[in-house]
């Protein structure tokens, strides 16, 4: 176990400057011209967050009253025997509901578990892996599918549900794997 971790630890040092310098590097060598490239998406990624902004604030809105609500805390105490079953703390149920409708929403989950549990608790492994590994479904479809024009999102909602809920999953057993 220690070797697969070392692995992946120096692995994980170089993922993102290959990244960083790989794309450029890329695009010069297919003969594009990378930064006006860059800066025309730059400009449309600007119109795509303007149009979002009310579904942004309508989510985070919800989220917000939904925890405030005290909705939240009667869910996850209703969870709980299922969850202790299967082997899920139920203190990650809040990432796991949060994660697929918005990225702030689950960051904010994330810095509250580090406040209550502490940064090398099991159950904020176990979040931040699962923030790392699971889209914001929702927030994904609504900017995608809303910015071409899309109305019938046909598979795409129930794909990236079921994509996320293997993601938790995986998230939890990693983590025990490797840290439990």
């Amino acid at each position: 176990m220690d070797t697969l971790r070392t692995v992946i630890d120096i692995m994980s040092v170089f993922v993102l400057p290959s990244i960083i310098i790989g794309f450029p590097l890329y695009g010069l060598w297919k003969r594009v011209p990378v930064y006006e490239e860059f800066v025309e998406g730059a400009k449309e990624g600007f119109t795509v967050a303007v149009r979002i902004i009310p579904y942004m604030v309508a989510i985070l809105f919800a989220i917000g009253m939904f925890r405030a609500s005290g909705a939240l805390d009667y869910l996850i105490d209703g969870a709980r025997p299922l969850l202790s079953l299967i082997g899920i703390p139920p203190e990650v149920i809040p990432m796991a509901i949060v994660r697929p409708l918005t990225g702030s929403g689950s960051a904010a989950i994330v810095l509250d578990m580090i406040n209550q549990y502490g940064e090398d608790s099991l159950v904020v492994k176990m979040a931040a892996t699962m923030f790392g590994s699971t889209e914001t479904t929702f927030y994904v479809i609504a900017v995608y599918f809303g910015s071409v024009n899309v109305r019938k999102t046909r598979h795409a909602v129930p794909a990236g549900l079921i994509a996320d809920v293997a993601a938790m999953f995986m998230a939890v057993y990693i983590v025990n794997l490797l840290f439990g």
